[in-house]
């Protein structure tokens, strides 16, 4: 089976099992950014919690972000976890966003490779927030790769080089048509069958719906 066709015969197997996920969960395109950044090395209602904290204090803003203390923001998103850390990759976000008089369609108007580059230059933002933001947010055709990625494509033998997560983002972005949509749910999909049942050290593989996939 040629690479393409698996890669769609994982996504529809997957969409059959769990249907439509609805990501990102945000009201607007700067709350999902926000949600990026903090969502690293931590679990989505962690991050919840932080959001509803920022919304609370009305500062969910780059203005209110940026001259809000650091020391108090990390208290809001502490939640979150490494929330002095967060808090610092927070306000160095706020600070270019600045570059763009705070206007994310200015900042969206590029494009992605120029402005994952941007991106991928400020304090606290990797490969993987950084593509999250600009599927998510800015919402343009790129592949995000996290941990339940790798995981599940490696136990598929589709993984190229476990870890690499350029490579194994070529995998996708070179065999699969660029469609923002369909980049946004294949993804969502692979954080709910990591999440669900293709687990770290405790697969459910029995129950699995991609354990019979002929690759």
């Amino acid at each position: 089976m040629s690479t393409d066709h698996s890669l769609q015969q994982i996504y529809q197997r997957l969409f059959e099992r769990y249907g439509p996920q609805y990501w990102w969960p945000a009201d607007e395109p700067f709350e999902v950014i926000v949600g990026a950044i903090l969502t690293q090395s931590t679990a989505w209602t962690n991050v919840e919690k932080a959001i509803l904290e920022l919304k609370k204090a009305n500062v969910l803003n780059p203005v209110s972000l940026r001259d809000l203390p650091t020391d108090s923001l990390a208290q809001l998103i502490r939640s979150s976890g490494y929330y002095n850390v967060k808090a610092r990759k927070l306000k160095a976000f706020v600070e270019w966003l600045g570059n763009y008089n705070d206007s994310l369609e200015r900042m969206f108007a590029s494009d992605i490779p120029q402005l994952r580059k941007e991106l991928l230059s400020i304090y606290g933002i990797g490969q993987e927030t950084a593509d999250s933001i600009i599927l998510y947010a800015a919402r343009k055709p790129i592949f995000v790769i996290d941990a339940y990625t790798h995981r599940i494509m490696d136990r598929l033998g589709l993984n190229p080089d476990y870890g690499n997560y350029a490579a194994l983002q070529t995998v996708f972005m070179s065999n699969l048509t660029h469609d923002e949509r369909f980049f946004n749910e294949y993804h969502a999909l692979f954080v709910r069958h990591g999440k669900e049942v293709c687990q770290k050290s405790s697969p459910f593989c029995d129950g699995c719906c991609l354990s019979n996939l002929r690759i």
